[in-house]
Order: structure tokens, then C-alpha cells, then sequence
């Protein structure tokens, strides 16, 4: 599938950059500003917005870097099941961290943490608070608030909102935003405005979520795609009914900023007379839906993400041993989307590579829509052999030989003999080895070598549930994999 930009980078940058200053004199005072989604890298929106880099955001704030200061929360949940971001492999309590890192290096205040949902049983949470506060990040605990969000009397008292500690913020611009979504910003954003209003500051509230988009259609693939990249947290893409009944317009929100709705309002009309808001869509300032320059593209990425979703549904559920929960949800999607598993061109190629050799198999999609499958062979795993037959492709040398057998069984040898491993096929980093050695004397290996940028966005679908090994690599290239729910190996136990 050939690349196609459909959003405009440079228009989003600005046209959001004026919304947000706009916002900000409108309501006066210290603003706390949700920020939905990834902050630093969304990958989500530069896949289904092709043109949209995963560091629009922070580019955007970095034109107000010196007003701004950053707040990272987490939910205590996430951390008890010990939740990854699957675009990183990584934690989400390592993503905190990286996070801040990634903040104070671009010259962001970034100070504090907010544990949220927390409760005297999050053991791994508590312990997570102790590390942040050795490394001298400031840590705010909020409670879990019995009745949120809807016995508003309770939530917005003493014994709600007022049980939470507060995060002493100093800028008047304060950008809320976490590893994920669920992590629980919004109670944050509201939790905090409450703890100044008791402190005499005058404060306010705005939502800057990416998805969904609130002025393309309910069923739109990139709303779509929004369900289906959240699943497992069972969100729904709903009409806002508030808006229709102030506005007469109808406008996309999700059901968590719909039901929550009424407690903000409450909350704000109790501490400062009056909102600013009649609905969840009011709350926002995200422009990115008057970015879009190529509707056709933004649409044919999101349906492939879509897809991609359900697949990782799959084989989340293959690896954990849950039932079908997440991927029939997903299924849900790709049916509102009236779209098919077979709607991703690599599927196929990969299959019939497994159906004719009887044993896994591998595809992948160049730019320009030539197909590149991989087969499994003595010396190499299916995928390693795709990447190794892809960068061939890419460099005009499908009739050469890079690897000699000779070259290979010595890297088999150290495997087996010295390393404890009982598979002596070559995995996709030690191909990569393999090439980069060979490189220094071989014209060949070195034209190859310099294709891998073109990899980049690149579609791959394998028969088997990727090993560790192979998934990092594929994250790292920026390759878009997806898999069957299928273990090479029929073992009870499964070596990530």
C-alpha cells in the first residue's frame, strides 16, 4: 500500500497553538488542560492520520514551553497488572519515568505524579510511589472515590475530592497527561481544581483529546479505530447528547467525558458560580479534525489499524489464556467499519507461504505495494527471512546470496552449543548482525543494509506469535506486524 499523506503537520501545529491561547484568555486564571492520548509519541494518531508525527503535541507546546508545566498521572490499577504500552514494550511505571525524562529534556517543568485510584491494597503501586519519591519526583495520592461520577454531593466534598492529595503545580498552564488512556486525567484535572479553589486561586478546565475526532462522523474509521485501540477499557464513541440538546449540532464524544459531564459542570458552577461549558465537546480545543487533507487516506490507514486491533486482540488473549472479550469487541469495530481480516494485504501471502511449506510463514508490504514473503528453513526463522528477502528486494539483488551457510552456522554453533538455545535459526537481529558484519567487505550487504530506513511503516503479518526478539526488532524498524493467534511450539509454556 503505497504511502499517502492525509493530514496537514504544519496547519495542525498552528491552528491548534491559536485554540489553545484563544482558550486560555477566554476563561481567565490557571488553566488545567487534559491532554487524551500520547503527548510525547502518539503512534496511534500517526497511523491513522498519515502526516500526523508522533511529536505534533509537544511541538506544538514547545512554542509555550517556558508557560507550561507537565503532570503525569497513572492509575494504581495499571500498575497492579503491570500494563504495557504496546507500541514500546515497555510498563506503563517505566513510561512514567521515560516520560519525564523526555519532558525535562525538551526543557519542560515536569515535577510532579499523580498515583490515581489508589487504595491500601496496591502494594506494587505504594512501592512504585517510594521509588518516585527516592528519585525526588513529587507524588500526589488520590483515592478511589466511592460513587465518581455520579453521587456529585460526595465526590465534590472533604470526603471525596478533598481526601485526595493535592499536587502543588506553580505555572498557570498545566498540561495533564499519563501513559495511556483510563489512567484517570480527568478526575485528576478535577480533583486539582477543586484543591485550588479551596487555596482562593481561580482555575478552570479544557480537554484536548485526539480521539474521537468531535467533528467527523460517529462511524468514521479514525473514530472507529479510537474503539478499536481501547477495548479493553470497553469505550464507545457516542453522539453528545448535551451539545444536541444546547446546540441542535450533532458531535462525536465518548461515553466516559459524557457520563463524567454532569459532575464537571456541578463542579464548576459550585466553586465559581457559573460553567463555562454545556457539553463534553465544549470542553475541548482539538483542531485535528480540520487538518485533514485527504479524507480517502485518513480513512484506508485507520480501516489497517482497525484490523491491527483486532489481531493484537488475538493474540493478547492467546498469550494471557483469557477468553474472547477483547477480540470480539474488535470484531465489533471491523464490522461497523465494514471491513475484513483479508482487507490486509499481507495475510494471504503469509498463510500460503505456511499452507505450502508446513511451517510458518511471513509477509510484508513495501511502499510501492510489492508483497515479500519469508519462509522458515534450517538457517532462518520465517521472519528474519522475509527481512533479509525485503532488503534484497529494496536494494535490487534478489538473485544474491548475502548469507552464505558458512557464514550462518557459526552463529548457529555459538546458539546451541554455548547459549543454552535450543532453535538454531537465525532470528531477526542476528541477521541484522550477520549483515552488518559482512557489510565491511561486501558491497552487497552494505547496498542492503542502507534499505532498512525504507522498512519504516512498512505492513507484516506472520502464522506465528512473534518472539520477544523479533517483536523489538520490528518496533524498533517501525514495521507494522501483526499475527495469528498461534504458538510456533504446542507447550504449556510459552519463552517470550
Amino acid at each position: 500500500m503505497a504511502y499517502r499523506i492525509g493530514f496537514d503537520r504544519e496547519k495542525y501545529i498552528e491552528l491548534q497553538s491559536q485554540h489553545i491561547k484563544a482558550r486560555r484568555e477566554e476563561l481567565g486564571g490557571k488553566l488545567y488542560l487534559e491532554m487524551g492520548g500520547k503527548l510525547f509519541d502518539d503512534m496511534h494518531a500517526s497511523r491513522v492520520l498519515p502526516g500526523f508525527t508522533p511529536d505534533n503535541k509537544i511541538a506544538m507546546l514547545d512554542r509555550i514551553r517556558d508557560e507550561v508545566e507537565i503532570l503525569v498521572c497513572i492509575n494504581a490499577k495499571d500498575l497492579e497488572r503491570h500494563k504495557i504500552r504496546a507500541d514500546l514494550g515497555i510498563s506503563y511505571e517505566d513510561d512514567v519515568l521515560r516520560l519525564i525524562d523526555v519532558f525535562r529534556d525538551r526543557g519542560f517543568l515536569a515535577e510532579h505524579v499523580v498515583i490515581t485510584q489508589l487504595d491500601d491494597d496496591n502494594r506494587l503501586a505504594m512501592a512504585f510511589i517510594e521509588r518516585l519519591e527516592r528519585l525526588g519526583v513529587h507524588v500526589a495520592r488520590h483515592r478511589v472515590i466511592p460513587g465518581y461520577p455520579t453521587d456529585q454531593d460526595f465526590v465534590v466534598s472533604e470526603q471525596g475530592f478533598g481526601r485526595n492529595e493535592y499536587a502543588a503545580t506553580t505555572r498557570d498552564l498545566v498540561v495533564v497527561t499519563a501513559p495511556g488512556p483510563g489512567s484517570g486525567k480527568l478526575a485528576t484535572c478535577l480533583s486539582q481544581i477543586y484543591h485550588e479553589h479551596q487555596r482562593g486561586v481561580a482555575s478552570g478546565y479544557a480537554k484536548f483529546e485526539t480521539f474521537p475526532i468531535w467533528n467527523l462522523p460517529l462511524e468514521h474509521p479514525v473514530n472507529l479505530a479510537y474503539e478499536a485501540a481501547t477495548v479493553d477499557l470497553n469505550d464507545a464513541n457516542i453522539i453528545d447528547s448535551f451539545h444536541l440538546a444546547a446546540y441542535g449540532e450533532q458531535t462525536v464524544n465518548y461515553n466516559r467525558d459524557v457520563e463524567a459531564f454532569p459532575l464537571l459542570k456541578t463542579l464548576l458552577e459550585r466553586l465559581t458560580g457559573s460553567s463555562p461549558y454545556q457539553s463534553p465537546t465544549d470542553m475541548g480545543v482539538n483542531m485535528a479534525g480540520n487538518c485533514i487533507s485527504d479524507d480517502a487516506a485518513c480513512r484506508e490507514a485507520a480501516e489497517q489499524e482497525i484490523i491491527r486491533r483486532y489481531f493484537k486482540a488475538l493474540v493478547d488473549e492467546a498469550k494471557a489464556g483469557t477468553d474472547s472479550t477483547q477480540s470480539d469487541r474488535a470484531a465489533i469495530v471491523m464490522a461497523k467499519a465494514g471491513i475484513k481480516t483479508s482487507e490486509r494485504r499481507v495475510v494471504a501471502p503469509a498463510r500460503e507461504v505456511a499452507q505450502s511449506t508446513g511451517e510458518p510463514g511471513s509477509a510484508i508490504e513495501l511502499h510501492d505495494g510489492t508483497i515479500i514473503t519469508g519462509r522458515t528453513s534450517e538457517l532462518l526463522g520465517c521472519s528474519a527471512a522475509m527481512l533479509l528477502n525485503a532488503l534484497k528486494h529494496l536494494a535490487g539483488l534478489d538473485d544474491v546470496h548475502l548469507l552464505s551457510p558458512g557464514s550462518i552456522e557459526p552463529i548457529q554453533r555459538l546458539k546451541t552449543m554455548h547459549l543454552g538455545s535450543r532453535n538454531p535459526r537465525l532470528h531477526t537481529d542476528e541477521v541484522l548482525i550477520a549483515l552488518s558484519t559482512s557489510a565491511e567487505t561486501n558491497e552487497d550487504a552494505e547496498r542492503a543494509l542502507e534499505q532498512i530506513k525504507n522498512l519504516r511503516g512498512c505492513d507484516v503479518h506472520t502464522t506465528t506469535i512473534l518472539g520477544s526478539v523479533d517483536e523489538g526488532i520490528f518496533r524498533n524498524l517501525g514495521v507494522l506486524v501483526t499475527s495469528d493467534p498461534k504458538f510456533q511450539q504446542k507447550k504449556l509454556y510459552q519463552k517470550r
